[in-house]
């Protein structure tokens, strides 16, 4: 994982556990222990599913830069099947209080994503590169006349 990734990872994770800590108190003085185990259930889901992405974006980006779009999109797509599967597999589930558990989720998704564009935006991290200067910059100058385009059928 590269370190502005683990960067990443960790300024929007820290203060999601933070807010889930919070979550679980709340949940057990409105609802009692269900409310608790809903909340704790909560955390650990947008945790987790969270991390997956930010781990699964930073693997693929060792591969190539073109596989971090599939990477984000299908592990997007695997936590929707997996957290369809869960909610119908526990629809009847009594033993948390799904009240708790649905706004936790919703709480700890907004700290999360508000953390990460903090994250990003406290990192200053060059998102072009930047323009070669000194005696490099002259050996690799090009100009636009001798850059041959698909168009160019000349011999």
């Amino acid at each position: 994982m590269h370190t502005s990734d683990a960067r990443m990872l960790r300024g929007a994770a820290i203060p999601s556990a933070v807010a889930g800590v919070v979550a679980i108190v709340l949940g057990a003085l409105l609802a009692g222990t269900k409310g608790a185990i809903g909340a704790g259930l909560g955390t650990v889901t947008v945790l987790v599913f969270f991390s997956i992405s930010v781990v699964a974006v930073s693997y693929a980006s060792r591969i190539s830069p073109q596989m971090m779009f599939a990477a984000a999109v299908f592990s997007y797509i695997g936590k929707l099947l997996v957290m369809l599967a869960l909610i119908a597999a526990f629809s009847d589930a009594t033993a948390w209080d799904p009240r708790s558990f649905a706004f936790t989720v919703v709480a700890l998704t907004l700290v999360w994503l508000g953390a990460e564009i903090r994250t990003t935006l406290k990192a200053k991290q060059l998102y072009v590169d930047p323009a070669p200067s000194g005696q490099n910059a002259q050996a690799q100058d090009v100009s636009v006349q001798d850059v041959a385009t698909p168009a160019d059928r000349s011999p």
